[in-house]
């Protein structure tokens, strides 16, 4: 049963997970045979994640996997004439961190567009757009990563604003929770939205007081949008993956749970990996039209493993940001909505019976309370449906992604229904500054209730949602070990009691992101026998203080034994 197995994650007790077996630290040491190794990493703390021996010196590392772990003294014999000493000059070592919910394909795509982060106010943005329509080429200007929140106008941005600074072109520039975007008039025109365009079921088109669209496109209603500005061609997609996994490596990660991907790029991905232009690993998680292509072939794992694909993910909500994540009650601010539905019970629970009798994993995005409580309301019927004895994997470790805002009562249902909760440390800490005003005060108790519902007996797997949040490691295991933004702030309401002690938040980027993915045997944690997937932090991310951690940059990314990044 997953409960006992989450149990087992849990405590981390003597065998650490019942997969990888008991770690015996006289096992390590063979009484006879060639020991030499192709590395040993020294030189820094080494922290294993196995309670059982919870830090070490060294590690030697024989053909991508670890065959030593242990002190410097018994650790010499695995060192010939051949064996590579990489020395960590001081830096603490990991287990490899993966980003459990991220958008590889929209962090290549960040580098080389308009990016919008750290916009500071609607004249920043239109700044901005005045400096990329300077560039006279450009049929449609793009870009991504604004976020209104702390402008200081206090309102979404508009038509007529952008329509200042260029109103000839199209200009589309999507809000950083990929759930929104404002228009221009011209890309309002080409896109053919108009007053009397009724708002698509999921989505919604933002009028002005004389009823004219203003240029604020929710959720469903962008679609026409994505087709005015084109998807990348073929061998675009290719660069944007290797540039998006390099961008990934290059913060600390060495393994990503990929998001809402097209099935069809997974060939794009394993064929990176062939070339070595892969330096991260992959657990891809298609579109919901993909369906059929990854029942067909799940678990599919190509490339030795770097790329796999086993997983649907589709939309229970919206973004609370741009409220359309589905509340049991109004909007504190605007209680004329309550959010959005993205799926039909009917064709939701079809999918769902279906997945356990083929073996796919589903990943749903949920953010609002009323969101999260429909997406358990419906594994549960989808798992009474199908008993475990008709199912292809017993055990499916479903997830919720985000798990946001959760009704109190409903906290306790992720453990007692063996259900994930993926959730991104950042949100909290970027949504601290509106939240309350969005959602009142009364509902903060169940927002972002890492704690709440792993002492419940749930198992959260971390990452960072890039590019909707910058995407570093260091950032997200800050976010959960202080729950405070990245100046120290966060006023009385923002529950701290929820933030997570060290040896917690480590867990979060390893071994239950390896348990999302059904690797717990071979990734997150340093045991002899697993793959060598290490993430090198500039300074000790479990004893500094919380004033420094957020300071902490990654210098050394390691997969299967290899550096596949390095700081300079």
């Amino acid at each position: 049963m997953i409960r006992s197995a989450s149990l087992t994650i849990l405590s981390l007790g003597v065998c650490a997970i019942a997969l990888s077996g008991c770690y015996d630290p006289q096992a390590v040491n063979p009484s006879a045979g060639d020991m030499t190794a192709d590395a040993v990493f020294t030189g820094g703390p080494i922290y294993t994640g196995v309670d059982a021996q919870p830090t070490a010196e060294l590690i030697a590392v024989d053909d991508g996997r670890i065959v030593f772990v242990g002190s410097a003294a018994d650790g010499e014999a695995y060192i010939g004439e051949t064996t590579r000493t990489v020395d960590l000059g001081g830096a603490a070592l990991f287990p490899g961190f993966t980003d459990a919910h991220a958008h590889i394909l929209g962090v290549g795509e960040r580098e080389r567009s308009l990016n919008l982060e750290g916009t500071a106010s609607i004249e920043d943005l239109k700044a901005r757009v005045a400096e990329a329509a300077a560039d006279e080429s450009a049929s449609i200007i793009s870009g991504r990563g604004w976020i209104e929140t702390h402008w200081p106008e206090g309102r979404f941005p508009t038509a007529a604003d952008l329509d200042e600074v260029e109103a000839e072109r199209p200009v589309i520039l999507v809000r950083a929770d990929g759930h929104a975007l404002v228009a221009n008039t011209a890309a309002l025109a080409a896109a053919q939205i108009t007053a009397d365009t009724p708002d698509p079921e999921g989505g919604a088109i933002l009028k002005d007081e004389t009823g004219q669209p203003n240029g604020m496109i929710i959720d469903a209603a962008m679609a026409p949008f994505a087709a005015l500005a084109g998807q990348p061609t073929q061998e675009e997609r290719q660069t944007l993956y290797r540039l998006g996994a390099e961008v990934m490596a290059s913060q600390g990660w060495t393994s990503v749970h990929d998001m809402s991907v097209a099935y069809a790029d997974v060939d794009i991905m394993e064929g990176l990996a062939e070339d070595g232009a892969l330096p991260i690993r992959i657990s891809v998680y298609a579109n919901p039209e993909d369906y059929d292509a990854v029942a067909s072939r799940a678990p599919r794992m190509d490339a030795d493993g770097r790329v796999i694909a086993r997983g649907v993910k589709f939309y229970m909500d919206g973004a609370l940001g741009s409220r359309g994540a589905a509340l049991l009650e109004p909007y504190e601010d605007a209680p004329d909505t309550s959010g959005l539905f993205l799926s039909e019970e009917a064709r939701a629970e079809a999918m769902m019976q279906r997945a356990l009798e083929d073996g796919v994993q589903l990943a749903i995005h949920a953010i609002g309370d009323a969101g999260n409580r429909n997406v358990l309301d419906w594994m549960s019927d989808s798992f009474d449906a199908v008993p475990a004895s008709e199912r292809a994997v017993a055990e499916p470790r479903w997830r919720v992604e985000h798990a946001q805002i959760l009704h109190p009562d409903d906290i306790s249902r992720f453990g007692e229904m063996d259900v994930i909760a993926s959730m991104q440390p950042s949100h909290a800490i970027g949504d601290l500054h509106f939240a309350a005003s969005r959602i009142g005060l009364h509902r903060l108790e169940g927002a972002y209730a890492w704690r709440s519902l792993i002492e419940s007996g749930a198992i959260i797997a971390g990452g960072s949602d890039a590019p909707v949040e910058r995407g570093e490691a260091r950032i997200e295991f800050y976010a959960a070990a202080v729950r405070r933004d990245l100046n120290g702030f966060a006023d009385e309401h923002w529950h701290l009691e929820q933030a997570l002690d060290r040896e917690t938040a480590l867990k979060l980027f390893t071994i239950w992101p390896a348990y999302a993915t059904f690797r717990e045997d071979e990734l997150g944690t340093i045991e002899v026998g697993k793959l060598a997937d290490f993430s090198v932090f500039d300074r000790d991310l479990m004893t500094v203080p919380d004033s420094e951690l957020a300071d902490a940059r990654p210098v050394m990314t390691v997969v299967d034994g290899e550096v596949v990044w390095r700081a300079q």
